[in-house]
């Protein structure tokens, strides 16, 4: 296939591409940088330097590209930058649809996260809604992700992916990213809040599969949702950190994700399907 991957120089971007281009397909990698065209050169895809909203630009490359998938990497979270990320999923969605509308592309993968559900007391399953009443700052958050898939569901064979919390190279908890240097500081405390975890290789190989996933959201996450008072103490140990001050209670939406249908409908495995192990994988590795 001929795919246009935006946001191709992220975390998940870079693991991505050579992915793509090893499984045979001809791939176009979007980033609003200069500096990042050797990186996807390197790979074997085909640079192109556009910025999300540049509306414009955007169309005439895809229509001059004619793709037949798009996959939607596009965030902002590297910097932190969370206004800016949620007009990413707003505005460079809504730019990407659109100019998928007028090329004709049939296809598009989009990458959504797994912690926007409404509160509960299990693990979210895809039919659970999302959290739509969420006061702020999580509404702005939700505002965004409900705009993108709502966007996203405009072509016909859409899969959203609902990656859990990202962590390995590049992410914010590497053994330099912005959590580590947190709990180093001992300013995250070990609440019985849920999280579900997913390392970047698996959120990147999802994306590869889902070329061949039916519509709709599905859930990419790890195996073993976990609560900050048992995860946090693990990850401490393997930075050399402090231990987390405790704290009782949880943050609204702390409820974590099934995998389920990632795992029995389509036959998805996670490379790491625990935390426990994952974590230490990654800093190893790092």
């Amino acid at each position: 296939m001929k795919i246009f991957v935006a946001g191709s120089t992220g975390v998940i971007g870079r693991l991505l591409l050579p992915k793509l281009v090893h499984a045979g397909h001809e791939v176009f990698g979007m980033t609003q940088n200069e500096e990042n065209k050797d990186i996807i050169q390197k790979t074997g895809a085909h640079p192109l330097i556009i910025d999300a909203f540049d509306r414009e630009a955007i169309m005439s490359t895809i229509l001059e590209v004619r793709p037949e998938a798009i996959i939607h990497q596009l965030t902002s979270l590297s910097s932190r930058n969370f206004p800016e990320n949620t007009r990413i999923r707003i505005e460079g969605t809504r730019n990407l649809v659109d100019a998928a509308l007028i090329a004709g592309v049939t296809r598009i993968i989009a990458q959504s996260i797994a912690f926007a559900y409404e509160p509960g007391q299990e693990p979210a399953s895809e039919d659970v809604s999302l959290d739509v009443n969420a006061p702020e700052p999580r509404k702005t958050t939700i505002d965004g992700v409900t705009a993108l898939e709502r966007t996203v569901a405009e072509i016909p064979n859409h899969v959203i992916l609902r990656y859990g919390m990202l962590y390995g190279q590049g992410t914010w908890y590497d053994h330099k990213g912005f959590m580590a240097e947190k709990t180093l500081l001992k300013q995250v405390p070990a609440t019985e809040g849920v999280t579900s975890f997913l390392h970047v290789e698996d959120a990147a190989n999802a994306a590869l599969l889902a070329l061949d996933w039916p519509s709709g959201p599905v859930n990419i996450v790890d195996n073993e949702p976990a609560k900050g008072i048992d995860w946090l103490p693990v990850y401490a140990d393997i930075l050399g950190t402090p231990m987390p001050d405790v704290q009782p209670g949880s943050n609204r939406g702390e409820r974590g994700a099934s995998n389920a249908k990632a795992r029995k409908d389509y036959g998805w495995k996670p490379l790491f399907p625990s935390w426990r192990t994952g974590f230490a994988a990654s800093m190893a590795s790092e």
